[in-house]
């Protein structure tokens, strides 16, 4: 989580943003969903507290909330937790092979689509109904993507930093931040990068019941982002820092305490409001208990819905997908995750 000494603060610099190419992966029974793209209708306010927020999917799952406040009430007592990020890779085989021999990573799943001609693998610590993973979409014939100046890095706790770097030292691996205290604190931290070029902070925690543990994204406005994170995702602040020497800020947003959770680490960097977000990083899936209340209460609170909420077709699960104020996508979804899915020709293209 330190610094580095550029003039753009915490990483990169700001440029326009690369498009995302048609065939873009998808996925599970929660990424899925940014497959479906629907038109967002609009919402209105008026009177304040006797608003009416309406869901647009279908009648038997109309939404009303009576007021900003109902609204918020509601996302604070749902029952929600991160449950996958989604990212794209040029070889699958090297990447897992990178990911379990250097990182301890297990493979939870994995599935190839040839008629859609994408293969996606879960990875991760533990079970998904209980840990954060990640999710790999490698598409046929694409070896290298874009990943951007917005995004930043991977977090992942481990017993012993300096072991961890020297295994993905002598596997090949790219070592790109020497083990040692973070600037101004105690951790011990080092940086590396995957076969891709993704960043990885390992921090030193042992026993971490949640070893991947987080996801850094770039902000261009971090008082903005906050209260969204807050209002429309139901997260909690759970600690902000500044480093005028290094010109950033950073904010850890969650569903629980850093030590025992997968959070959002959220980075502003001083003068910068806006990133190129390349065509690597896709989104993150969070569980959620009414997907049709979720999709209101963004857009109530500054946020875009890109597929309006309504289930999977063949399935029960019930997904919305939705952009925050930077463009960041995140995908809302019932919890009840399959690893049986057949998944329709159109699902695996954006």
């Amino acid at each position: 989580m330190r610094a580095l000494p550029a003039t753009a603060g915490r990483g990169a610099v700001a440029c326009a943003a690369a498009p995302v190419p048609r065939r873009s992966l998808l996925l599970s029974t929660a990424a899925a969903g940014a497959a479906l793209n629907a038109e967002q209708l609009p919402l209105r306010l008026t009177g304040g507290a006797a608003a009416k927020i309406r869901a647009p999917a279908d009648a038997a799952q109309a939404v009303t909330f009576t007021s900003t406040d109902d609204a918020l009430a509601w996302t604070n007592k749902d029952n929600r937790r991160l449950l996958h990020v989604v990212y794209r890779v040029g070889d699958l085989d090297k990447t897992i092979k990178f990911y379990t021999e250097c990182l301890g990573m297990k493979v939870l799943r994995k599935r190839d689509i040839p008629e859609e001609k994408y293969t996606n693998a879960f990875l991760g610590y533990g079970p998904e109904d209980s840990h954060f993973a990640i999710e790999l979409a490698y598409n046929y014939g694409v070896d290298k993507y874009d990943i951007g100046a917005g995004f930043g890095h991977f977090g992942i706790g481990v017993n012993d930093v300096a072991k961890t770097v020297e295994l993905v030292r002598a596997k090949g691996g790219k070592v790109t931040r020497e083990p040692g205290p973070v600037k101004g604190g105690k951790t011990v931290i080092a940086f590396v990068e995957d076969p891709d070029g993704y960043k990885f902070e390992i921090l030193e925690r042992p026993g971490t019941p949640e070893p991947l543990c987080q996801v850094m994204l770039r902000v261009g406005d971090l008082d903005r982002a906050i209260s969204f994170y807050e209002k429309a995702c139901g997260m909690e602040l759970l600690r902000k820092r500044d480093n005028p020497e290094y010109k950033y800020t950073v904010a850890m947003m969650g569903y629980g305490p850093e030590e025992k959770n997968a959070v959002l680490e959220l980075t502003y960097n001083y003068g910068v409001s806006e990133y190129a977000k390349g065509n690597a990083y896709a989104q993150i899936a969070i569980g959620t208990d009414d997907v049709y209340k979720t999709a209101e209460v963004v857009k109530l609170f500054g946020g875009q819905v890109v597929r309006e909420p309504g289930p999977l077709p063949g399935i029960s699960t019930k997904i919305t997908a939705i952009l925050d104020p930077d463009g960041w996508k995140s995908v809302p979804g019932s919890r009840c995750l399959s690893t049986t899915l057949t998944l329709p020709r159109s699902w695996s293209s954006l």
